[in-house]
């Protein structure tokens, strides 16, 4: 039962409309508990407050474009001990965007590249940071797209001004022109203003393979190395059949028979028995 129908209208112009959520229930609690007026208000506003900051919470991460909602404590460190788990515990602190450099996370495929960048933007979004996720193919392939639609210096200023930018998948194809060019331009523009975290299965000295342009390789790597923070992955990929997984399989097909099996001779004596 709303306490006060009035109240409606003028919350709604007012923009507080979300404080009729929780009215009724802290009505009723002053009631209860005879609590002083400003006690009450203090209970409203702090519900506004809350219901504020996980509406801008979870509109940060629908922008962030995450491939899937992947944070720190979901991650198995457990799974390939070796992992550095106090470096990227400290990552998570998002120092690293502070200090305005980049973070590689490389190793081989399915050791949890993706899943630990898109934690660390996890990580970034809750100290109030603006994210962007996405993979190498995606974002050169908008900007393409971009060129014949004249939108490209949108996309382009969209790239270079987020505080953090997460590429993922990077070298997963080789670069073409003017693919090299739009991703040296987009590193450069954001060297020492913003913080950028990429995602290879390549180690750090093959990634100027990825360049069909040697130099231009280089220049765009040195730009990214400097003061990085380099996360290494090594050892079982999670995507590997598990234990359990592999027996249930096993035994499902050994369970499978023909439907017309044909009937069993009588044992005889064995060829070339005396």
């Amino acid at each position: 039962m709303n306490p006060m129908p009035e109240l409606t209208p003028m919350l709604k112009e007012l923009r507080l409309s979300g404080v009729m959520d929780s009215l009724e229930q802290r009505n009723r609690q002053a009631i209860e508990e005879k609590l002083a007026y400003t006690d009450f208000l203090a209970l409203i506003l702090q519900d506004e407050v809350a219901r504020r900051a996980q509406k801008k919470l979870a509109l940060a991460l629908r922008r962030a474009n995450f491939r899937n909602h992947k944070t720190l404590e979901q991650f198995d460190f457990g799974f390939n001990p070796t992992i550095n788990r106090s470096l990227i515990t400290e990552l998570a602190t998002c120092q690293f965007i502070h200090e305005k450099v980049s973070v590689f996370i490389v190793g081989p495929c399915g050791t949890g590249k993706s899943h630990i960048g898109q934690s660390l933007g996890h990580c970034a979004i809750r100290k109030g940071y603006d994210v962007l996720f996405t993979t190498q193919s995606k974002m050169l392939g908008k900007l393409h797209a971009a060129r014949a639609t004249n939108t490209y210096d949108r996309q382009f200023n969209q790239l270079t001004k987020v505080r953090l930018l997460i590429i993922d998948d990077f070298g997963l194809k080789p670069l073409r022109s003017p693919q090299d060019e739009d991703l040296h331009d987009i590193i450069s523009e954001r060297y020492e203003r913003r913080s950028t975290i990429v995602t290879s299965n390549l180690d750090l000295s093959e990634w100027g393979d990825a360049f069909p342009n040697r130099l231009l390789g280089a220049a765009t790597i040195d730009r990214l190395r400097h003061g990085a923070y380099k996360v290494v992955l090594e050892g079982k990929s999670f995507r590997c059949m598990r234990p359990d997984q592999k027996k249930t399989k096993s035994t499902s097909v050994m369970e499978v028979t023909p439907k017309n099996k044909s009937k069993k001779k009588p044992d005889g004596p064995a060829k070339g028995s005396k």
